[in-house]
């Protein structure tokens, strides 16, 4: 499918996206060759008798792998004496390093060099995670971009992701106590979560709820430009690094307070999905961060688990914001959390018991059992989500339909609908509960309400008249089965003159159970409404062949349906020509009548002139109604190119800023092309005349069967109750249009909200009804 993006007319182009990548693949190859630079070591020193003393260290299979243990002494540092170091004196450790030269207690000195993948675990955490993480966020930004629907929206969506991502990446650098690196580690904490506000301050706007906090976000910025600026000073005073890392985990943890409250509050004020949806997309990849390492380090100065296992959560940022925006139009999210959910409560809840017998059987450290319950946690849940897709696809393998009875209810009811004869809809659907319920004696009686008698339908079998008590019969209603003695006796169908019965013979020996009872009840239902509309069709059908045998002629109703059609049509038409091309022939002549008898001769050439761009304007008007009754574009270069001399006509004439997205559509049914061309036209032109809109936007989209058109404004907006009772032509022009090919039609407004139309038309559906809708009102259906 070939995809333009959006251009925005009257010239505006987003030259931020260029920037904003740019910055993003110099800042991000420059922290990753940082944290490869020097495998991440954070040892901790204690300065005893002069001597910076190993007291503890972080990786401890590799410690004990080198005979590194505490009371060892550090004397130097990749070649530089440890008393040299600029950091040493502020910050205890040693946080990165290739070589190491340690005295042990015996006076012996070893050194010892140290490669990446001498620690797997720093290796793997630090940098080809945060690598990989930096790539999908590169990509997933750029699809972002090319995909967006809402502009502004996804914007601000994408650079938080870039900001949350050098975030990530960033952890390695500023471990190393890199300068640049915490810089933009400090910033980017920060600067992620304002951005996060602005968005949802936006998302508000978007839902058409009120905004819960102050306007003025941009002074939240502030944060993140203090980050530097003190980031900055403390290259030339690196003792204030301990504190400015407190600050700054103190605001993350405010900021992000900040957006987790106004979620909240918004969600249990407006219980809106939506809000539900986007607050677990922001507890889910923050909560650990915060309980785990920020809040510990704030008050308790300890960790109860790293920053960069705690930031492995913040992978699922760019999957879980994608979800909110994007797959609302794909997926129905309700029933995705619903299934999360249950594959997180078994997966945690077996997982957590796992850890509980490893920490009674084993000696394993806190880190080794955490990167245990991650892999455990995350493993258990794709198995879940695998195994029910595979359970979906052999499922006519795994489970026998036997007892299945909304299995057997659809393959019934998909069965006998087939038929169109109402006898032969009776005899399909005596052999389906034959074979469902497997009973051999099964009829289909009918009672005359005119002899009393009762006949049998399927001539095959044989039945007996006294076996039928007349009385229960006469009281059997829709959805009635009774059982007597010797049968179950059950409503089928009744009209004026007859009442169908269904009987089955139990012999007193077969009985059926609650649930095939149910249904039975259920098909009986469904079969009563197949026996009404197929009368209603034979009738018609009839009524028809009748008339057409009397008159070979066209039907009386149908011609004056089209006729009336056709009259409207021709209305409009002249009277849009007589408010505009008429008007104007009529001032041309007047003025000519008043050349014709002018006695200022030297006035007769400027008059002339005038008249004639008069003239080449009303020509020009007339060839725009020409155009408008049949595109020629549309039959020589196609739809797209039909589509954008359309919108380039109406830009001209437009005081308001047009955005449109026109996907290359393959239909196979042409009609179709003529059909959205007009739904366009309609559209934009009623734009142009009530609308009073700063922005209107429009967009043809593909789908797998079909097409969406739509569209959004900010004017005036309607009251949708008016627009049903006015009964407006525009409207009901381009709901006839849908409806004729089976689409839907949904239109939401409020007066002063502006306009939303959505249209979907499936080239392979049944007919569909269509809809106008509100958020917040009831919802009027029109059915075809």
């Amino acid at each position: 499918m070939f995809r333009k993006s959006c251009l925005v007319l009257k010239h505006k182009k987003n030259k931020w996206f260029g920037l904003a990548i740019g910055i993003y693949l110099i800042l991000g190859m420059y922290l990753l060759n940082v944290t490869y630079s020097k495998p991440f070591l954070n040892i901790e020193l204690e300065k005893i008798n002069n001597n910076w003393t190993i007291t503890d260290s972080y990786y401890k299979n590799w410690a004990t792998k080198h005979q590194i243990t505490p009371g060892d002494i550090v004397l130097n540092v990749d070649d530089v004496k440890i008393n040299n170091l600029s950091y040493i004196s502020f910050d205890s450790a040693i946080r990165a390093a290739k070589e190491l030269t340690i005295q042990k207690p015996d006076g012996k000195i070893i050194s010892i060099q140290i490669k990446n993948l001498d620690i797997p675990q720093q290796f793997y955490y630090l940098l080809i995670i945060p690598a990989c993480y930096y790539a999908l966020t590169l990509f997933i930004t750029v699809y972002l971009y090319f995909k967006k629907i809402n502009q502004h929206l996804t914007n601000l969506l994408i650079l938080f992701i870039l900001s949350v991502s050098l975030a990530y990446v960033s952890i390695g650098a500023s471990g190393r106590l890199d300068s640049i690196g915490m810089i933009i580690n400090r910033s980017s904490m920060l600067l992620c979560l304002v951005i996060l506000l602005l968005f949802l301050e936006n998302y508000f706007a978007f839902l058409k709820i009120k905004w819960l906090f102050i306007k003025k976000l941009k002074v939240f910025f502030l944060f993140p430009v203090l980050a530097i600026a003190f980031s900055v000073f403390s290259i030339f005073y690196p003792s204030i690094n301990p504190i400015l890392s407190e600050i700054v985990l103190w605001v993350f943890f405010l900021l992000l307070i900040l957006n987790l409250g106004i979620l909240i509050v918004g969600y249990f004020k407006y219980k809106l999905s939506q809000l539900k949806i986007l607050l677990m997309s922001i507890i889910i990849p923050f909560l650990p961060f915060l309980l785990f390492y920020a809040l510990p380090q704030i008050l308790f100065n300890t960790q109860l688990l790293s920053a960069d296992i705690c930031s492995l959560f913040l992978m699922l940022i760019p999957f879980s914001f994608i979800f909110t925006q994007l797959t609302e139009r794909i997926f129905d999210m309700e029933y995705f959390i619903s299934r999360l959910r249950y594959y997180f409560n078994f997966s945690f809840g077996f997982t957590l018991w796992l850890l509980l017998g490893l920490y009674w059987l084993t000696d394993l450290s806190i880190t080794r059992m955490t990167e245990i319950f991650f892999f455990a946690f995350l493993s258990l849940m794709a198995l879940f989500y695998m195994k029910e897709r595979i359970d979906y696809r052999k499922r006519k393998i795994l489970f026998s339909t036997k007892g299945d009875y909304i299995h057997r209810l659809y393959t019934t009811v998909d069965s006998i609908g087939r038929v169109v004869k109402i006898e032969d809809l009776l005899e399909k659907f005596v052999q389906e509960v034959v074979l469902q319920l497997e009973m051999e004696s099964v009829y289909v009686l009918t009672y005359d309400f005119q002899t009393h008698r009762v006949t049998l339908t399927n001539k095959s079998k044989e039945y007996t008249q006294h076996q039928i008590d007349e009385v229960l019969v006469e009281r059997l209603g829709l959805g009635d089965i009774k059982k007597t003695d010797h049968f179950y006796i059950a409503f089928i169908h009744q009209d004026a003159n007859y009442k169908r019965i269904l009987v089955v013979d139990h012999n007193k020996s077969i009985y059926l159970k609650d649930e095939e009872l149910l249904w039975l009840e259920l098909l009986l239902l469904y079969l009563n409404n197949f026996i009404e509309n197929t009368k209603m069709v034979e009738e018609l059908l009839n009524q028809l062949k009748h008339m057409k045998e009397a008159d070979n002629r066209q039907l009386p109703w149908l011609n004056k349906l089209l006729w009336l059609r056709f009259e409207e049509e021709k209305y409009q038409l002249a009277q849009e020509l007589h408010d505009t091309i008429l008007q104007e022939q009529l001032h041309i002549a007047r003025e000519m009548d008043v050349l014709m008898h002018t006695k200022e001769k030297e006035e007769i050439p400027a008059r002339l002139i005038k008249l004639h761009e008069h003239m080449v304007t009303s020509l020009n008007d007339l060839r725009g109604y020409c155009e408008n009754l049949k595109p020629p574009l549309l039959d020589t270069l196609g739809l797209n190119a039909a589509l954008e001399k359309l919108i380039q006509k109406i830009h001209k004439r437009a005081n308001f800023v047009l955005v449109y997205t026109i996907d290359r559509l393959y239909l196979e049914d042409e009609r179709l092309n003529l059909m959205i061309y007009r739904l366009f036209q309609e559209l934009l032109n009623n734009a142009l005349k009530h609308s009073n809109a700063n922005t209107v936007e429009i967009y043809l989209l593909g789908t797998e069967e079909g097409f969406e058109i739509l569209y959004t404004d900010d004017g005036v907006g309607c009251n949708i109750d008016d627009i049903l009772l006015a009964d407006s032509m525009g409207i009901q022009g381009m709901q006839e249009r849908v409806q004729a090919f089976n689409g839907k039609f949904a239109l939401d407004s409020k007066v002063g909200e502006g306009l939303t139309i959505r249209i979907q038309v499936s080239e392979t559906n049944q007919t569909h009804p269509y809809t106008y809708s509100t958020l917040n009102r009831p919802t009027y259906m029109i059915r075809g």
